[in-house]
């Protein structure tokens, strides 16, 4: 019996020899090494590295919903106008970022989109309606590729904010006037130390040409625009300029056609941060003129503007135009400043107020022109003021109140109104709610 028991204990132990000599034998599968997301903190929060790459990205957004009410105004034609409006926006943000030994590469992509109904659709260029027979902004849905640019070391290239702008609607809900377009460009950026930059950049002249009494010939060169930045500790302050072509198209009933000019703008900033009245406040003041750009000033634009191509307040509105034709093609230029003031103040870490404000005046020169511009030249004062409440980190709570007034030179026919009433000035007051989430 002992006998049998060791010869089967002996048999058990040479299979087992056996068996992990041939397992040892065999190739071994191990379990791929898991790549965790790394945060990157090269660029700020919210980057991390896109697993098995070098490259930062970020994601984020905006969802923002706004309520609008505007005065309206008695009239034939004017009882369609509405009092209100409802607009929702969503916005997504991808920034990539790679370190590379000619400098950082960056890819930015901002895409919107916004659904706008009532009185959204009857004038964004505007605090009263668009003083229109047909309703506007039914439900209209409208996408775009905001920004979306290349930067390599000094190079951006693509579509980004223009490099003229400076204040650029940075606190004000509704419009005041002030450059705030983004363009289709190719920019060459210095940098020089100590917060000092220079910049040259050619921008698409679609995106800024206001065509009111004015027929456009072909371009032939882009807007030609450069700046001066310094950006320190107490705050910053820029200096831009441009030049550009105002070409007339031929075949416009004149000998050779309407003539053509070269226009210029010229736009003076500053930001000062005021720490010694709350941590956040900060003034902003910019000044700018032009001959031949009024969207340089917040007139007008193409589709990268938040404005549109005429201005209304209240019952008086008048075309916008860079450039006017008389009635023997000659050209004009016009010429308008504008002033644009802007102030923050945190009364308390989540609660902090705006007022902002604009004055500017357009002069369209002497002559008839077509169109029936002449002698407008209008002046114009916008003043508002927001209170936020920001009782988490990346949401806003927000009220505005923004009133506008206008005058013109020679008084005009008054929109709605019988034939013959005319009026040189008018006013219109507006109010916003905005609820916004940043991620």
């Amino acid at each position: 019996m002992k006998l049998a028991k060791c010869l089967l204990l002996g048999s058990a132990a040479g299979f087992a020899a056996v068996a992990g000599a041939q397992a040892a034998d065999l190739p071994s599968r191990k379990a791929a090494p898991v790549e965790y997301v790394r945060v990157c903190s090269t660029y700020g929060a919210g980057f991390f590295y896109i697993p098995g790459t070098e490259t930062c990205l970020r994601i984020g957004g905006r969802i923002r919903a706004e309520y609008l009410v505007q005065e309206t105004f008695d009239g034939v034609g004017l009882d369609t106008a509405d009092g209100y409006g409802f607009r929702a926006r969503g916005r997504l943000n991808i920034d990539a970022r790679t370190a590379t030994a000619y400098g950082t590469l960056r890819t930015f992509i901002r895409f919107e989109m916004t659904v706008s109904n009532g009185s959204y659709g009857q004038g964004t260029n505007s605090t009263g309606p668009q003083f229109v027979a047909v309703r506007g902004g039914a439900g209209g849905t409208a996408s775009n590729l905001d920004k979306g640019f290349i930067q390599f070391g000094p190079i951006t290239a693509g579509r980004a904010q223009s490099f003229f702008d400076f204040y650029a609607t940075v606190h004000n809900y509704g419009p005041i006037r002030s450059s705030d377009t983004a363009v289709n460009l190719l920019a060459y950026t210095a940098t020089f130390g100590s917060g000092f930059s220079a910049t040259i950049s050619l921008e698409d002249r679609s995106e800024r040409q206001v065509v009111g009494n004015f027929v456009s010939g072909g371009q032939t060169y882009p807007d030609i625009v450069g700046s001066l930045n310094l950006t320190q500790g107490w705050g910053s302050a820029q200096l831009s300029g441009a030049v550009f072509e105002r070409n007339g198209q031929t075949g416009q009933g004149f000998p050779g056609g309407a003539s053509d000019k070269t226009g210029f703008a010229i736009q003076g900033g500053v930001k000062i941060n005021l720490p010694m009245l709350a941590a956040g406040d900060e003034l902003w003041l910019q000044a700018a003129y032009t001959e031949g750009g009024i969207s340089y000033l917040g007139y007008g634009g193409g589709s990268g503007s938040s404005w549109g191509p005429n201005s209304n307040v209240g019952r008086l509105a008048f075309a916008n135009s860079d450039a006017n034709v008389d009635v023997n093609g000659r050209t004009s230029l016009t010429k308008a400043y504008s002033l644009t003031a802007a102030l923050l103040h945190y009364w308390t870490p989540t609660i902090r107020q705006a007022v902002y404000g604009s004055y500017s005046e357009l002069d369209y020169s002497r002559g008839v022109f077509i169109g029936g511009v002449a002698n407008q030249d209008p002046k114009e004062f916008r003043i508002g003021s927001n209170l936020v409440w920001s009782p988490v980190s990346g949401l806003d709570i927000g009220v505005e109140v923004l009133y506008a007034w206008a005058e013109v030179k020679t008084r005009i026919q008054a929109a709605g109104r019988p034939a013959g009433v005319l009026i040189k000035s008018d006013d219109a007051l507006s109010a916003r709610l905005r609820i916004q989430r940043d991620f």
